[in-house]
């Protein structure tokens, strides 16, 4: 019997209050009381923040996501969400399951988002690092050398998948960080008060933020290079270590939870430093909304799904492409569009389209 699409929502809010109180607990615990108790509290601590991150975070994406399908429905249209939801368990089982159980190291997460989201890799590469003396003890040079390995290949799968599909290819298909929970949880948001479109000059403070972010990301990129580089430089490297990992703390792991909370799930994708990056490669790609495919009604309900609040109604109306960097290629707008005439494309996907119309033509 299909339970009522209102219970589910329910669920799901619930699943994702549950989720954020045990983020937030657990990371204080993690990295606030764990420094100051006992050696075998200590480590109880950091076991299971990683059973969490791990065994914990996954089992949380494949039941909502499962919950977030029966609330939007599983008809034919509903194509590019579904690819989302499958990409992103998919990616939670092979990082959160798999990779840790094959390589035997429990903190392979903090190796799936390229520079420069973190410096933990870099930060791995130096001796005099606190990361690196703290993980030393515990993976020594062959486990050192797996994770980076493990880096470089997440690396070139990123950058690679980017180039042939866009910035969908990480921000709604492999992000773990905040790309899965806007998916896995979108019917949810916002956890108080209703949905709503961002006003213009909110974009706008967004918008600037994103610059100073990926600015902010870079200084510590490059501060990290130089300091490999042999560069003497002013300021003590654990410190500089601790900054950072209260940057990430305050302006990325709890201020997206207070846009879940009290915006929408893709309120840190607006200003997340590699989500930026990205967004150029997806220019490269070609990445793109194409709105001429039939006819647009104007019914505004590809605006009123886009979680980045881009224009899509008057670009269609006009059959113009929809080239913005703020698009994270989630296919919502295409989903929900009632006379199909949106499609996601970059100049990858053209081609294979192109080739498949061919072959049909020649059959």
């Amino acid at each position: 019997m299909k339970i009522n699409n209102t219970i589910e929502l329910k669920i799901l809010k619930a699943m994702l209050w549950i989720y954020i109180i045990l983020c937030i607990a657990i990371a204080g615990l993690n990295y606030g009381y764990a420094s100051h108790a006992t050696e075998a509290t200590a480590n109880f601590i950091r076991w299971f923040w990683h059973f969490y991150e791990n065994w914990i975070k996954a089992a949380f994406i494949m039941i909502c996501s499962i919950l977030t399908l029966r609330i939007i429905g599983t008809s034919s249209v509903i194509t590019m969400r579904k690819r989302n939801l499958i990409g992103i368990t998919i990616s939670a089982l092979m990082i959160h399951i798999v990779a840790p159980m094959l390589l035997n190291n429990t903190e392979l997460y903090f190796f799936t988002m390229p520079l420069p989201w973190t410096t933990t890799p870099l930060q791995l590469l130096n001796p005099n690092s606190s990361f690196y003396i703290s993980r030393f003890p515990l993976w020594g040079v062959t486990g050192i050398t797996t994770a980076l390995i493990f880096y470089v290949c997440m690396c070139m799968i990123v950058v690679l998948g980017t180039l042939l599909f866009g910035r969908r290819w990480q921000c709604s298909t492999l992000c773990l960080f905040n790309g899965f929970a806007a998916e896995v949880f979108a019917p949810a948001f916002p956890l108080v008060g209703k949905t709503s479109r961002l006003k213009p000059h909110r974009i706008k403070i967004l918008s600037s933020l994103r610059w100073i972010f990926l600015m902010i990301a870079l200084f510590f990129t490059f501060y990290w290079i130089m300091v490999l580089a042999g560069i003497s430089l002013p300021g003590d490297i654990k410190m500089i270590s601790k900054i950072e990992t209260y940057k990430y703390l305050s302006t990325e792991l709890l201020v997206a939870m207070f846009f879940w909370v009290a915006f929408m799930g893709r309120g840190y994708c607006y200003y997340c430093p590699l989500g930026t990056v990205l967004s150029f490669l997806g220019k490269v790609a070609g990445q793109k909304i194409v709105t001429d495919n039939t006819e647009c009604i104007q019914c505004n309900q590809c605006n009123l799904t886009c979680p980045m609040s881009i224009e899509i109604k008057e670009k269609a109306q006009n059959g113009q492409d929809v080239a913005e960097l703020r698009c994270v290629g989630c296919g919502h707008c295409v989903d929900v569009c009632p006379t199909r005439t949106l499609s996601y494309s970059t100049k990858f996907l053209n081609v294979v389209v192109e080739n498949s119309k061919n072959k049909d033509v020649t059959i």
